[in-house]
């Protein structure tokens, strides 16, 4: 592993309850996830390679594979691996409904691919 690092992709999918929610709801829930996955290399000491969103292409909720969106990145250890993912059970919207209401993670960990890269 390079630097000692992991390589994660935290694969993002979104869950029902955010299209059964009204507009404003829709709205906080952007607001909060905007939030609560800022500065992640500030509070977890990630260094995010890049993200995707798949949003144009997929429509609707996903429940697995397929994932709606993904960060790629390199951090320090399993701990903050584990931080990002607890961001959905941590973080409250205005109405007091916890993310992971909206949204769902897993995080694969590896390793930089020997191949392929820059």
């Amino acid at each position: 592993m390079a630097g000692g690092t992991l390589r994660v992709l935290f694969c993002i999918g979104v869950n029902p309850a955010f299209f059964d929610a009204g507009p404003d709801e829709r709205q906080d829930a952007f607001e909060t996830i905007k939030t609560a996955f800022a500065s992640l290399d500030e509070r977890f000491g990630l260094n995010v390679l890049g993200t995707m969103d798949d949003d144009q292409m997929m429509v609707g909720s996903s429940s697995t594979w397929p994932w709606t969106c993904y960060i790629l990145a390199d951090a320090p250890d399993l701990d903050a691996v584990a931080g990002v993912c607890n961001l959905l059970r941590e973080t409250t919207l205005a109405s007091g409904a916890t993310l992971w209401k909206y949204l769902k993670i897993e995080a694969r960990v590896g390793r930089e691919l020997f191949f392929g890269n820059r």
